[in-house]
């Protein structure tokens, strides 16, 4: 069965018709060709797949595209600023060194935004938290925990 379906994504209205079956995940990387969101496990067990939902960091790979209708999406994508400038967490990264093979990477963003966006001054323990559902093999979490920490001082910093 397909659904036709609205929803904002990065910034921009979308009108599509989607799967019953299909997850956000494969609507983004497959018939919106956004692949800046990754397939770890396709459990919802990795957090390689996060993307913001009104706000809330969820695992795309269990998201069902037709809950998508009349949401807010953001991917990393819809992270980057004007002309292709990193946003405040993503220079964070990669100031600390929190990125090896990088494909961790944008889940640990959008989980990292989703905090920092209700919460612009966590402790390493409420950091520690908003990150438990992304995992990474590379990085060991040390800079990872120090970028979050450093992005929200940039963020704090210009409001």
């Amino acid at each position: 069965m397909k659904k036709k379906i609205s929803f904002m994504l990065n910034g921009s209205q979308i009108d599509m018709t989607a799967d019953s079956h299909q997850s956000l995940l494969d609507l983004l990387r497959s018939s919106l060709r956004l692949t800046g969101t990754k397939e770890g496990c396709g459990e919802g067990e990795c957090g390689a797949c996060t993307v913001l939902v009104d706000g809330l960091a969820v695992n795309a790979c269990l998201y069902p595209a037709f809950e998508t209708a009349s949401k807010n999406i953001t991917t990393i994508e819809g992270v980057t600023g004007k002309k292709n400038k990193l946003s405040d967490i993503q220079q964070a990264f990669v100031d600390s060194g929190a990125i090896q093979c990088g494909f961790c990477t944008p889940g640990m963003i959008l989980s990292a935004k989703a905090l920092l966006d209700i919460h612009p001054n966590p402790s390493e323990a409420e950091i520690r938290e908003a990150l438990s559902g992304n995992l990474c093999r590379c990085t060991g979490y040390v800079q990872i925990i120090e970028a979050v920490k450093k992005a929200a001082v940039l963020i704090r910093d210009k409001s």
